[in-house]
């Protein structure tokens, strides 16, 4: 008779371990795929900020002036964070210049191009009701200004 009693409990707990398989792998597939959808996406951010950093720094060589060139490199970097999707992302472009800082556009100069940036953590802010935590990105370009066009010189 003890034998039927164990045969009734155990038909209690038919079907559990499927459940339990069930919602284990939902606990476990949740943070697996959150994980990934991270990583692509600041995978995205980092080819979109090393496209801009080439962009500007092209963009500002080839330009007549400093002036127009800032411009220019500026309005080039959004276009390529815009053309991976992270349009309206803060940017932040710095242009720096040696031999000469306050013409960058003569002689021989090589000009330094910085992009900042950031990229929106997915599905964070939903979930855990907080603010949204983001990944901040940058790359550097280093362009000659005679790479890409002819710089006049002065002594003609």
């Amino acid at each position: 008779m003890t034998g039927r009693t164990r045969r009734d409990e155990r038909a209690g707990e038919r079907g559990s371990g499927l459940i339990e398989v069930t919602w284990l792998g939902i606990l476990l597939l949740v943070p697996l795929v959150w994980i990934l959808l991270s990583v692509f996406t600041v995978q995205r951010g980092a080819f979109a900020v090393s496209g801009a950093a080439r962009a500007a720094g092209r963009a500002y060589v080839l330009a007549p002036d400093d002036a127009t060139g800032r411009e220019r490199a500026e309005a080039a970097a959004g276009l390529a964070l815009a053309d991976q999707g992270i349009a309206g992302a803060d940017l932040d472009v710095t242009i720096t210049c040696e031999p000469y800082p306050r013409a960058c556009h003569s002689g021989t100069s090589v000009v330094t191009v910085r992009i900042g940036s950031s990229v929106q953590l997915p599905l964070l802010p939903v979930l855990l009701g907080g603010g949204s935590p983001r990944f901040a990105l940058d790359a550097t370009q280093v362009v000659p200004v005679g790479q890409y066009q002819e710089v006049a010189d002065g002594s003609s």
